[in-house]
């Protein structure tokens, strides 16, 4: 007669759990999911992590920040500034900075975390771009990424603006410029977000709403929403042997994959940490308190917002009369093209499909030079960014290289037309030529440095042939129009 053993306390709590959530069989489907193992991969976990760390300073930060306008006199530890009037804002973003134990350190975390996160989510957006993983079934989570990048660029601008310092109230003042530009609800949309003239009293306190609870709050139900489709659709792959359209390729989430994953996470969190720590951002006690008769000098946003300030800094300060109402096209028409060139991101996987006729699944990723019209788009629409970050810092330029500003902005305007165009065609002239470089690998191998003579005198450089997984790599994928000869007809192949 045997005795059955009794189950551990552990086990009957697994039980006890399993029976009410079904967690043994979600983790049986789902802890073994396969990940493909690419570095590209790691840029979408640099988003993820730089935004946990997001959430966690700024609940840190909220222990100690004021977000009030209400003006006090400052007696603090930062003494330049004692008996200097100023907005509870800014003294308690001083306070957070000088007298809060490690708040200074926390302040310089939250604000490095938030650059790496948007360059982080830009630059993971472009890798989706060029390798084309945002086609069918997955447009919707390209969607669901897009409105994060859109949120974060928001989020970042009014998270930048609470302190209440000279450099962010010229920000707010750009802002304020671009609603009293819309035609015939301008100055109601300033009075709506400002709580009466600009400045007003209530904006710090709307912004610090929005900052900490309504678009963190949307951005954390979109995180998870994009998390669930990439389990859902499973991971994209680049070609390679034994890599299909049906399966995926990589180590299993449970236990290799989520070891890397936490020993990553860390290392975001100290690089993180070791910028905070040794390079100063945002020194607020050096711009002072904002005040709405002075600007500060050299005064530049950060870099994801830098191009929106270079579509107003490089156009001609046009202005139209219309039915007794001025347009001041020299901003508005900025503001408009501002949300397009953002727009054109968030719908071009509906375009391309569209266009070149494509419905079918893809689960295999492009490599950029295959796809030599879309690259060339994505490279000129980076061309176009950079010129215009640089067209917001036009006074810097022509200060540190001695130009005049005249000069700069219309050499950046004449670049605005010239380059992207320029870049698009340069791109995919060098797709085109790697095409037919992977050719010629294909068909006569690789080159080895080495020159043979033949018996009757002539050099030739010996090729040594593809192994069977190079040339799998290099041929599996659709060849694009423009390489393929097209023979007459009545003379087939």
């Amino acid at each position: 007669m045997s005795t059955r053993e009794l189950p551990g306390r552990g086990e009957r709590v697994a039980d006890w759990f399993d029976g009410r959530l079904g967690i043994h069989t979600l983790g049986r489907k789902y802890l073994r999911k396969v990940f493909p193992d690419h570095w590209s991969f790691l840029l979408g976990e640099i988003c993820l992590y730089s935004f946990v760390v997001l959430i966690l300073t700024g609940v840190y930060l909220t222990l100690f920040f004021h977000p009030s306008m209400n003006e006090v006199t400052y007696h603090g530890s930062y003494v330049p500034l004692n008996g200097v009037r100023m907005s509870e804002a800014y003294a308690s973003t001083l306070d957070i900075s000088f007298d809060v134990r490690g708040g200074l350190l926390m302040r310089q975390v939250h604000h490095w975390a938030a650059l790496v996160f948007i360059a982080g989510m830009l630059t993971h957006m472009m890798r989706h771009f060029f390798t084309g993983s945002f086609r069918k079934p997955r447009e919707v989570n390209w969607v669901f990424g897009w409105s994060l990048l859109l949120l974060a660029l928001f989020e970042g601008l009014f998270g930048y603006s609470l302190p209440d310092d000279l450099l962010s109230g010229t920000g707010m003042r750009f802002v304020n410029g671009a609603l009293l530009s819309v035609p015939v609800v301008g100055t109601y949309l300033s009075m709506f977000l400002f709580g009466g003239e600009y400045p007003g009293h209530d904006i710090v306190a709307r912004f610090y709403s929005l900052h900490i609870l309504v678009i963190p709050g949307i951005m954390a139900a979109l995180v998870v929403a994009h998390l669930i489709l990439v389990v859902y659709h499973k991971h994209t792959q680049f070609a390679g042997p034994g890599r299909t359209e049906r399966n995926v390729v990589g180590t299993p989430f449970m236990p290799v994959y989520l070891a890397k994953a936490g020993g990553f996470f860390f290392l975001v969190f100290g690089a993180l940490a070791l910028m905070a720590a040794v390079a100063s951002i945002n020194p607020v006690w050096s711009y002072g308190p904002y005040r709405a008769d002075q600007v500060s000098t050299g005064a530049q946003p950060d870099w994801y917002l830098g191009f929106a300030e270079g579509l107003v800094r490089i156009m001609p300060g046009w202005e139209i009369t219309l039915w007794g109402h001025t347009l001041v096209l020299g901003v508005l028409i900025p503001i408009v093209v501002f949300p397009l060139l953002l727009v054109l991101i968030g719908v071009y996987p509906f375009v391309e499909a569209r266009v070149t006729g494509d419905k079918g699944e893809h689960h295999l990723l492009d490599r950029p030079r295959n796809r030599p019209v879309r690259t060339g788009i994505g490279a000129a629409w980076i061309s176009l960014y950079l010129v215009l970050l640089a067209g917001g810092g036009n006074d810097i330029v022509a200060t540190r290289l001695h130009l005049s500003i005249n000069t700069v902005t219309w050499a950046i305007r004449i670049a605005v037309l010239v380059v992207p165009v320029a870049v698009f065609v340069v791109t995919r002239r060098i797709c085109l030529g790697l095409q037919l470089q992977d050719r010629e690998r294909v068909l006569h191998g690789r080159e080895t440095g080495v020159v043979k003579r033949l018996p009757h005198g002539e050099y030739v450089e010996v090729h040594e042939p593809l192994s069977q997984a190079q040339l799998h790599t290099l041929t599996a994928h659709e060849r694009p129009g423009e390489l393929v000869r097209h023979e007459p007809r009545g003379n087939p192949r």
